[in-house]
């Protein structure tokens, strides 16, 4: 395991934001029980829970730090909630993990390594895989294209053991990102405009312009559940991602023609979702996507309004 010039492993704080699905979460913490790294310390935001999450955490973990928002800050306000918190107890590490996942044992010291022995690391990830499919990955760290589109590596193959080692990537997902102190006290928090989705694309995309290399860690796993067709036809979810592909664009500078070209292409999505018979079934989503895109000019951010 990696050490600090006095012997001690680097500390960490793994931040878990919780909001409802209880056992979800109390899985995910009994995964972190049998990791082996002991430098740790688990800090969970509850972001308004009303199921009961908050008393069955206490109850069961009772060495856990919980937090309580009082209502639902998203994925980045809770998330900055934790990270604020871990930082004021002097970690080295900042860990993001969901509460919908569960990690292999060595997992974080696989992560640890990697960004202790990588030149200029400062962000890094694991493997992802699907809970149901133990064996297919998620993501494998990812891609933006210029106009704002991201793709998850390897999404939905098997694992051959042809992952590549240790390599650069565009991104990592916010369900599993290890941060060093140093890149926070650096760059600063996740932006809370996003409120939800390309939030750490965007912290990845700001720590790579201030000079630090973001990292996929293949060996280090995680299983996430999710389903292999979730999302995709939520209406927040394509909200969301409306508006915050162009807050996206902007906040990492794109010129205005790659702007113009990202809301051209939302529109004729929209569009054929209203006028091609093969996705009729869309067509009630088309006004979302619109809502998306006209929030952003007018700079409604935050919370969505669906």
């Amino acid at each position: 395991m990696p050490t600090l010039p006095n012997g001690s492993l680097p500390p960490v704080g793994i931040v878990i934001l919780s909001w409802n699905r209880a056992q979800d979460t109390l899985a995910c913490l009994a995964s972190l029980e049998r990791v082996d790294y002991p430098a740790h310390q688990v800090i969970i935001v509850d972001n308004g829970s009303t199921d009961g999450s908050p008393t069955l955490i206490r109850q069961q973990y009772p060495a856990a730090v919980l937090l309580a928002s009082g209502r639902n800050l998203g994925f980045a306000g809770g998330c900055n909630l934790g990270i604020a918190a871990a930082l004021r107890m002097g970690v080295r590490y900042i860990l993001l993990l969901n509460n919908d996942t569960e990690v292999a044992p060595d997992f974080l010291s696989r992560l640890v390594a990697a960004a202790e022995h990588s030149p200029n690391a400062g962000m890094v990830g694991p493997t992802i895989y699907y809970h149901e499919h133990p064996d297919i990955i998620w993501s494998a760290g990812g891609t933006v294209d210029r106009y704002g589109t991201p793709r998850h590596d390897r999404v939905d193959t098997r694992d051959d053991g042809t992952l590549p080692p240790v390599r650069e990537v565009d991104y990592v997902t916010g369900c599993a990102i290890l941060v060093k102190r140093s890149v926070i006290e650096h760059i600063g928090l996740l932006d809370d405009r996003f409120f939800a989705y390309f939030e750490e694309t965007e912290w990845c995309a700001r720590a790579r312009r201030a000079g630090f290399r973001v990292l996929h860690v293949p060996e280090a796993r995680v299983w996430h559940k999710i389903r292999r067709d979730d999302r995709g036809g939520s209406p927040l979810y394509l909200y969301l991602m409306a508006r915050n592909r162009l807050l996206y664009l902007q906040c990492t500078g794109a010129p205005p023609w790659i702007l113009l070209t990202a809301v051209v292409d939302l529109f004729r999505t929209a569009a054929s979702w209203t006028i091609r018979p093969r996705y009729r079934h869309m067509r009630p989503l088309a006004p979302v996507v619109l809502r998306g895109i006209t929030d952003f000019f007018r700079g409604r951010f935050g919370a969505p309004p669906v």
